[in-house]
């Protein structure tokens, strides 16, 4: 059993703790969770923790020779497999409502649980995208990935912190309350950053500088594209924001990597 000696520890460790239990499926002690209130800040770190296991993933599929593709699409399913498929239903959902006309008739149809057409079309498109440009990344696939998964939870954040939250409740509602803009912001950004600092190392300056920009411009007019389509987001844009960087993140190293 661990034990928290502090109180700004102990609410530090529990915060991180329960952002994992929210956005992932890896179960946790209880007594380790219950601090819920600003899980959102460690959104981008707990992005780039998924992406350094899925990347490792990698690195041991392509040891025992398993083709590109198969061993693109497994990585794929297992980054769907890891997060519960949180982030795609909201995909999914968002697809749904931005199919029909209306801001209230958009949220009716997004806060239904069954998937519509639009949402099976943006699913598929989403997987391929992710599957089709991982498998024509040759080198660094692992950086690649923290990358897509760790900027895309950047611009879930963006979201989350500057846009407004269209339903009085709701499961994504936890992320606007008491969220601390100025230390959160920078709780975010910070891992995204040390994380980029090591394309400094692999590819020419103006290239990291590119591909660090390019990040963080599509996580942030992701995020923008479904503001101006509901004057504001839902938990399903959340996700939907998260899905749609990372498969346009990957799209974009490709011509890096």
């Amino acid at each position: 059993m661990i034990e928290f000696r502090g109180k700004w520890r102990d609410d530090l460790a529990r915060s991180f703790f329960s952002s994992v239990v929210f956005y992932t499926i890896v179960p946790l002690p209880s007594n380790w969770v219950g601090s819920w209130e600003r899980i959102a800040r460690w959104c981008s770190l707990i992005g780039l923790i998924i992406g350094l296991l899925l990347g490792l993933g990698e690195i041991g599929l392509k040891y025992v020779s398993i083709p590109t593709f198969t061993r693109s699409a497994l990585i794929v399913a297992s980054l769907v497999a890891i997060t519960g498929g949180l982030h795609l239903d909201g995909a999914m959902d968002t697809a749904d409502g931005l199919g029909v006309r209306g801001q209230d008739r958009r949220l009716e149809v997004m806060r239904d649980s069954a998937t519509g057409a639009f949402g099976a079309i943006a699913a598929v498109v989403i997987l391929l995208l992710k599957t089709v440009s991982l498998s024509e990344i040759t080198e660094f696939s692992w950086l690649c990935l923290m990358l897509a998964t760790g900027w895309a939870r950047w611009g879930q954040f963006i979201a989350i912190a500057f846009y407004p939250y269209v339903r009085e409740e709701g499961k994504g509602a936890i992320h606007k309350k008491n969220l601390r803009l100025r230390e959160d912001v920078l709780v975010s950004l910070i891992p995204l950053l040390v994380c980029s600092s090591v394309l400094w190392w692999i590819v020419p300056w103006w290239k990291a500088i590119i591909i660090v920009f390019g990040c963080n411009a599509i996580a942030f007019v992701t995020g923008y594209y479904f503001y101006r389509q509901l004057q504001g987001h839902t938990g399903d844009t959340y996700g939907a924001v998260v899905e749609w960087s990372e498969a346009l993140i990957l799209c974009m190293l490709t011509r890096y990597f």
